[in-house]
């Protein structure tokens, strides 16, 4: 429940937002809206009409828009093209303000919306130039098919914002232009390709690990690093699939059963691509060793904490990105549901953000034919055709982020006419941008490219800290005041992720579905499948997604750039070479009965194992082996899974790390009556972090503290959390100068990036460290009130102290009234103004708190940041549960609501029921959604 906030019932929402918007009113009445007066017009012209009739340009027939109590639509039209040319003019109805954000952003013109603030995010942005590339994808790869939908899309939208500006759009269309005149531009087509280059980046695999290793290269030792990121446990956490191999250029599962074929390979492909900033180069190149720790050059700025700052500075669109972070999904076979057909579970964890970034919705032909070919429903996103995750009338599929290595920075030597690359110079591929400026000066920056990539030190300070303090071996060319850095990206290589969504929505089996899956290139993501063909319907799984193949190096610290050896494998045209598709690992009707993933590593490499290193950075498997054991414990039990408890195991709230220290924490001698007190909780607690629990807020915040006492206070001050300050020694002083002499050094990064994060990887880490009491890593300096600790349970017994006070300070002395939903609150915040706009508009914009429960790595994965505090980061975005025996007894909840138009009924409506775990029932069938019907809309051609 929130704590603050709750959503109204459908009953009152007429009447509440009636109250909030005179409120609203006799504010702005007052001056506090840019001193301009907004009648009640001001904040309902927006919202969206939902019945009667609209004339519709471009339709050849009418279509049909019923939308239920929840404001969630249902589209039917007789063509594609009404179907998609529909889809534009609903999404842009409730959700333009956030579409024309993603647009602005994707192409790096954020500065045009909200001023000077954003050029730098800009400049960052038009450096990896996610536009360019999405408008090569257009004109090139897509399909026709594919590029007809998208332009019908966007010709709905257009129709829409006809005639339309500031109030007649959304309130902060308003507000821009009252502040500045801003009125929005045509949509276009490339805008929705565009788009999928933000969800690639926000799910761009190991990228901030890459970074983090580099700037803590040359602090800790090897066996150091390697404890700080130790290998993924496969002997405990199993992987997605087991105990396939690689035979004739195809992966072939383990006792893969098949149905009626459909295992079959799904047609042939090249497993190559062509690239923008691609390529293996040409030389002689004599080499220059590996990336060893032991070659660090220490003592210039590291342009890797400006990379950092950059990320931080881009909106996360999709969620922070770190260890933990992710999605669930699974699925069970018929062979052991209630139901007799399979169950898949969904439910992706991203940014908590207002409104929700998915929109639900279903997409109907009136009757199937060449002319029109979808009858489909799950989650969209706003701006984009087609639905992500869902169901068709055939299959059902969901997703979560595989992780892949798609990412590698290198080092660059630059020179003042290009870079080195093979003991050559060679001149770098230059643009010039254009940055307009709302209210200021135009801004222009000059881009250079190597074959690497763009030169993304550029624009970052933080990547010029790795390309200062980055290890490489002694034969590298001089490092001078530091490396430049590049990024190579398999996104920046245009691909056919589009045609992808089109193909899944299509889907009419496993080896359709597996087809669809060979064009989802970027983000690669893990593809769940189940139908309901045949005695128990089918289950399965598909790894997409383009993986580069390299030839020297593994992708954990940046590359020498100078030395072609490193370069992605090619082919000798300089196109880049990735792992087959047809060699991507897949699974259908395992034994076992079901299949999960949750992030954890999809299949165990090495000889004898799986060819291609897909990453080295998996999740850890906390909760996707939290998953595995309530299934195995539920078949176990009963024998059959139904979709209540499928549902039950979406809020699964049970700790993984709890359950390993609360037996070393419940016995350690304690001489602080009231710490002994804090300490009782934990007697008894079963481990579960529910809202309630005073024993989860006092572990998590012994466990904050004790990452902190053990690892954040030793970590390098880039990844530390900004104002987490320590007195160091002055690294400046002489070898023979007191070394009492130390300086004040605060940590640089962002709340919801600092480390140690608490995720999974730091599980592991402690896990291999708990029973060497005297590890270095217990040592903890003393303080004016406070003994330095040598061993374990000294700094146990510190952080419990610390956890005490902590937790006084914030819920009172009163342990009675500690609850962990009191720490754990959800806000969720309107991702531009509601941010960083004026503290009126946030009001206007903002809701929340919620109290909740759940937590890092587990299965209710309402993730926090250790090292920034317990505010929640990232949530399940949506769940959904399919029941492919009755597609009308599925059940679905988004986060927030359909409507992006603050003080619509529809705003936040759903999250109540999303926080307290409940699902909304999802209807399919045209009786069900004719009873669920609550408002219809009729479009209609022009002229009719």
């Amino acid at each position: 429940m929130p704590a603050n906030e709750s959503a109204p019932s459908v009953k009152k929402k007429g009447r509440r937002a009636r109250l909030i918007v005179l409120t609203l009113v006799l504010a702005l009445v007052a001056g506090l809206g840019y001193g301009a007066y907004w009648s009640v017009d001001s904040v309902r012209a927006s919202f969206p009409q939902t019945t009667g009739s609209l004339e519709l340009p471009g339709l050849t027939g009418t279509v049909e828009v019923k939308r239920d109590s929840h404001g969630i639509p249902q589209l039917y039209a007789d063509n594609d093209k009404d179907l998609f040319r529909a889809q534009g003019f609903v999404h842009a109805q409730d959700r333009f303000w956030e579409m024309d954000v993603r647009r602005h952003m994707t192409s790096g013109r954020l500065s045009e919306m909200f001023g000077s603030g954003q050029v730098e995010t800009d400049a960052f942005l038009r450096t990896l130039g996610w536009r360019r590339v999405a408008e090569v994808e257009y004109k090139s790869k897509l399909s026709p098919e594919t590029k007809e939908n998208l332009q019908a899309y966007a010709d709905g939208v257009n129709a829409y914002l006809k005639g339309k500006s500031g109030k007649d759009l959304s309130v902060e269309h308003a507000a821009l232009k009252l502040s500045d005149g801003y009125a929005p531009e045509q949509w276009d087509p490339v805008d929705s390709v565009a788009w999928l280059k933000a969800m690639a980046w926000d799910l761009r695999g190991n990228m901030q690990d890459e970074i983090d290793r580099a700037l803590m290269a040359g602090k800790f030792t090897k066996e150091q690093m390697d404890e700080l990121y130790p290998a993924y446990p496969f002997g405990r956490n199993k992987p997605i699939v087991e105990g396939g191999k690689v035979e004739s250029g195809a992966y072939v599962p383990q006792g893969a059963a098949g149905s009626a074929g459909s295992g079959s390979r799904p047609g042939k492909g090249t497993g190559t691509g062509t690239g923008t900033g691609s390529g293996t180069g040409t030389g002689t190149g004599t080499g220059t060793g590996t990336t060893s720790p032991a070659g660090a050059t220490e003592g210039l700025r590291s342009q890797l904490t400006s990379l950092s700052e950059s990320l931080d500075r881009i909106p996360a669109l999709l969620g922070p990105n770190g260890s933990g972070i992710g999605s669930n999904s699974w699925v069970v076979s018929g062979r052991y549901t209630t139901t007799g057909k399979p169950l898949l579970a969904n439910d992706p964890h991203l940014s908590p953000q207002l409104p929700s970034v998915w929109y639900q919705m279903g997409l109907h032909c009136r009757k199937g034919s060449p002319d029109c070919k979808y009858q489909v429903a799950g989650y969209t996103f706003s701006g984009v055709p087609g639905v992500i995750i869902g169901h068709n009338q055939d299959i059902s599929w969901g997703m979560t982020n595989l992780g892949a290595d798609v990412t590698d920075l290198y080092l660059e030597q630059v020179r003042p006419e290009g870079y080195v690359y093979d003991n050559r110079v060679l001149p770098f591929a230059t643009r010039e941008e254009v940055i307009k400026v709302a209210g200021g000066q135009e801004k222009r920056i000059t881009v250079r490219t190597t074959n690497n990539g763009p030169l993304v030190s550029d624009r970052s300070d933080e990547l010029g800290t790795v390309g200062a303090r980055a290890p490489v071996a002694s034969s590298a060319p001089d490092r001078g005041t530091g490396y430049a850095v590049a990024l190579r990206w398999t996104a920046l290589d245009p691909g056919k992720s589009m045609d992808a969504i089109f193909k899944l929505n299509q889907a009419k089996d496993f080896q359709s579905f597996r087809q669809a899956a060979r064009d989802f290139e970027v983000p690669s993501q893990n593809l769940i499948y189940a139908d309901g063909k045949g005695e128990q319907g089918n289950i399965g799984y598909q790894a997409p997604g383009r993986i580069p193949i390299r030839t020297q190096g593994d992708g954990k610290l940046p590359a020498p750039g100078w030395d072609s050896k490193y370069a992605w494998k090619g082919t000798p045209d300089g196109t880049a070479g990735w792992v087959p598709q047809d060699e991507m690992p897949w699974d259908l009707n395992p034994k076992r009965g079901y299949i999960v993933t949750a992030n954890q590593a999809v299949v165990e490499a090495g000889p004898g194992k799986y060819p291609y290193t897909l990453t080295t950075d998996w999740g850890y498997g906390a909760r996707s082996q939290r998953i595995n054991d309530l299934i195995e414990a539920k078949i176990k039990d009963s024998g059959k899974i139904s979709t209540d408890d499928m549902r039950t195991m979406q809020m699964d709230n049970s700790s993984e790390i709890a359950t390993l220290l609360t037996p070393i924490l419940a016995k350690i001698h304690v001489s602080d009556p009231d710490v002994r007190e804090a300490q009782k909780l934990l007697e008894g607690w079963n481990y579960t972090q529910e809202p309630d629990s005073a024993a989860a807020a006092y572990f998590n915040a012994v466990w904050r503290n004790i990452l902190k006492l053990s690892f954040g206070d030793k970590l390098p001050k880039e990844l530390r959390v900004e104002g987490s300050c320590l007195s160091v020694r002055d690294e400046t002083s002489g070898p023979n100068d007191d070394l009492s002499e130390t300086v004040r050094e605060c940590g640089q990064r962002e709340p919801e990036s600092a480390q140690p994060d608490g995720g999974d990887r730091w599980f592991e880490v402690v896990r291999r460290l708990i029973k060497d009491e005297k590890s270095a890593w217990w040592k903890s300096p003393g303080s004016l009130n406070e003994k330095a600790t040598t061993t374990r349970d000294e700094l146990f017994a510190r952080a419990m102290k610390d956890a005490q006070w902590e937790l006084t300070a914030k819920l009172g002395k009163d342990r009675t009234t500690w609850s962990w939903g009191r720490l754990h609150q959800l806000m969720l915040r309107n991702q531009t103004i509601g941010t960083e706009g004026p503290g009126f508009l946030q009001w206007v914009l903002n809701r929340g708190p919620w109290n909740l429960g759940g937590g890092e790595a587990t299965v209710n994965a309402t993730g926090w940041n250790a090292a920034g505090g317990y505010a929640v980061t990232w949530v399940p975005s949506m769940r959904m549960v399919v029941n492919l025996n009755d597609l009308d007894k599925s059940r679905w909840i988004n986060l927030t609501g359909a409507s992006g138009h603050a003080y619509h009924g529809n705003y936040t409506d759903q999250t109540d029921l999303w926080a307290k775990g409940e699902l909304l029932e999802w209807p399919f069938s045209p009786e069900a959604v004719d009873r669920a019907a609550e408002n219809t809309l009729t479009l209609k051609p022009s002229g009719s």
